[in-house]
């Protein structure tokens, strides 16, 4: 894997939070692109490729500060995996 070419603190400037944009939900550099929806566009399969195609201003560091900014947001967030038996079936 490649590493980025910048660093996490110059990728989370390029998400931004405008009161007057999808309810000040964060969007990417000020634009009408919510990181929830290229969050929900690499959750469903689709490659950075594709996503970069179908905007013509986006930029790979962009997708980079969504996974950023979507790490960060969960990191202090504890999730229990569902507890299961040594057959491979879940518990009550």
């Amino acid at each position: 894997m490649v590493a980025p070419a910048t660093n996490e603190p110059d990728l989370l400037k390029r998400i931004t939070v405008d009161p007057s944009i999808f309810a000040g939900k964060p969007i990417i550099r000020g634009r009408r692109l919510a990181v929830e929806h290229i969050l929900g566009m690499l959750a469903a399969g689709d490659d950075v490729g594709t996503i970069l195609a179908g905007y013509d201003w986006l930029e790979r560091e962009d997708i980079l500060a969504c996974l950023v900014y979507a790490r960060r947001l969960v990191s202090h967030e504890r999730v229990e995996p569902p507890i299961t038996t040594a057959s491979g079936g879940k518990t009550a």
